[in-house]
């Protein structure tokens, strides 16, 4: 039988941390998280593969070290309340939640919001709160967000999600001008100004919304 426990060590000491991923806590978090839960049965035994894996409706989980890149880069601080765009299987956002965030997660698409929501409860994860909804405009009743994250591609950074963000806040975004190939922009607010940092090439699905495709 395959040993998660093994696997998930595997995933971490060789696919995480021989690539520069140094946060403990983020580390730490991937190491105990059941990521085979967050797929279908039939792919579990890839679950901890060094690539992301379809979960259905043309979505995708991203690759572990693509997790643990961004939630090392959001510098997330238990107790902050976070934003996340493109709930998918809820990984990303089960990863923010062990960082001690309280977690807001927004798909759009009815299948994926009502599988990632049953799989929050059945895990007893009541620090996410997900919501079916275009997540280009964000969740404004719940603003203002220390950290949002955007599991999805899009062609511009959307200009409510920078309206909701907390001031000092960070928020990730791959951002490209084609479909699947984009750069992962970091979105910095301090003191009232807005920078943008280019953080490397990624390819990521489509971000579909009234600020997207």
């Amino acid at each position: 039988m395959v040993d998660p426990v093994r696997l998930r060590e595997r995933m971490v000491r060789d696919q995480i941390e021989a690539r520069g991923v140094t946060d403990k806590r983020v580390l730490d978090v991937m190491r105990s998280l059941p990521r085979h839960l967050f797929v279908e049965e039939a792919l579990a035994f890839k679950a901890y593969n060094d690539s992301p894996l379809p979960i259905g409706e043309g979505q995708t989980i991203s690759q572990p070290y693509i997790v643990a890149l961004m939630s090392e880069m959001l510098e997330v601080e238990p107790g902050m309340r976070v934003l996340e765009i493109g709930t998918g299987s809820g990984y990303q956002a089960a990863v923010l939640a062990g960082l001690g965030a309280e977690v807001y997660t927004v798909e759009r698409i009815r299948k994926l919001f009502y599988s990632a929501r049953k799989r929050f409860m059945d895990m007893r994860m009541f620090a996410v709160t997900v919501k079916l909804d275009d997540g280009t405009m964000g969740w404004p009743e719940e603003a203002p967000f220390d950290r949002i994250i955007v599991t999805a591609g899009g062609p511009e950074v959307p200009e409510p999600l920078v309206d909701q963000l907390a001031d000092p806040g960070r928020l990730l975004i791959p951002v490209g001008n084609s479909k699947r190939n984009q750069i992962l922009v970091l979105v910095e607010k301090k003191d009232g100004v807005v920078t943008r940092t280019d953080k490397g090439a990624v390819a990521f699905v489509d971000l579909v919304g009234s600020h997207g495709w």
